[in-house]
């Protein structure tokens, strides 16, 4: 990545540039561009369709992971209103890698969390670059249990590389935690909906993405390991991430075609980084729309749905 955009984006950032030296050129000299800025402005669009159009997946995993790209606390304040933090596990303490709290969906309420990343080097170790401890998904069920109880419905946001990795997780019990999630999130008798905001890594993201819809960005990733992991493991060379990434089947169309997902949520050209507000404005006609359609579903019809969607994932005939 370079400094002004993703080294694929260089055409692009390049093309921008010249249009903004040309408006300012025409503006400092008095002198009428507009038929030169307009030339450039048609081929900057056909530019990033050109590229956009036809993106690898590894290429879709650097979009998913752009400084930045939009997070949690973004949509809830851009969706959101009467947002109320709630902190803490009651037995640890309050992680902030997971953030969640009540707020209304235009006007109906809700239980909404997911990960947070930081924006600059001291936010980012304060909520560990969106890696969740245990008390994070310790959090996350006692927020989703709360919602039960009062018969609200839940929205998660996933955006993480992973679950927190270091030993200290592991000593306060990281994988019975995110196990109990997965258990409970299964039980819960209100409507669950789950969106992949950006990165969505193995166990990290599955500990808050059990619900009766999974939907994903455009340019977000959803997958078991990451793309360098995987290479790390199977190249014995995180080079390789992008023929990792081709062959895991991380993207939101190969997710949606595998079953995986039920809902690719449209970004724009480029990403949501582009347009925070038109990107938001697409993931909130999403979710209203499933919210009211699952609200209509009885409490037993539901859960009995939501078990049937896992269990069916990875099935095939011969």
């Amino acid at each position: 990545m370079n400094g002004t955009g993703l080294d694929f984006e260089k055409p692009i950032v390049e093309l921008e540039q010249k249009i903004a030296d040309l408006r300012k050129f025409s503006e400092n000299k008095k002198i009428d561009l507009s038929e030169e800025i307009s030339s450039f402005e048609k081929k900057l669009e056909q530019v990033k369709h050109e590229i956009f159009d036809n993106l690898t997946p590894w290429q879709k995993v650097q979009i998913a992971r752009h400084p930045k790209r939009p997070y949690t606390l973004d949509y809830i304040n851009m969706m959101l209103t009467d947002f109320m933090e709630l902190h803490g596990d009651r037995a640890f303490r309050d992680d902030l890698a997971i953030i969640g709290g009540l707020g209304k969906l235009d006007g109906k309420k809700v239980m909404v969390l997911g990960h947070q990343k930081g924006r600059d080097t001291k936010e980012n170790l304060e909520r560990s670059f969106g890696c969740a401890h245990p008390e994070g998904y310790r959090k996350a069920m006692r927020l989703m249990q709360l919602a039960a109880r009062f018969k609200l419905p839940i929205i998660t946001f996933i955006d993480t590389p992973g679950a927190y990795p270091g030993i200290d997780a592991e000593e306060r019990g990281q994988a019975e935690a995110i196990a109990y999630n997965l258990r409970e999130m299964s039980q819960l008798s209100v409507p669950i909906i789950i969106v992949v905001i950006g990165e969505g890594g193995s166990g990290g993201a599955l500990g808050i993405g059990i619900g009766d819809r999974v939907c994903m960005l455009r340019y977000s990733y959803y997958s078991v390991i990451s793309p360098e992991g995987c290479a790390a493991i199977l190249w014995r060379n995180r080079a390789y991430a992008p023929d990792a990434a081709e062959a895991l089947k991380i993207t939101s169309d190969d997710l949606l075609g595998l079953g995986i997902i039920d809902e690719i949520v449209p970004e724009p050209l480029g990403g949501a980084h582009r347009d925070y507000t038109v990107t938001a404005a697409a993931l909130k006609t999403v979710l209203k729309r499933n919210l009211n359609v699952l609200s209509k579903i009885p409490e037993k019809e539901l859960l009995k749905q939501r078990y049937a969607k896992f269990r069916k994932i990875g099935k095939w005939e011969e």
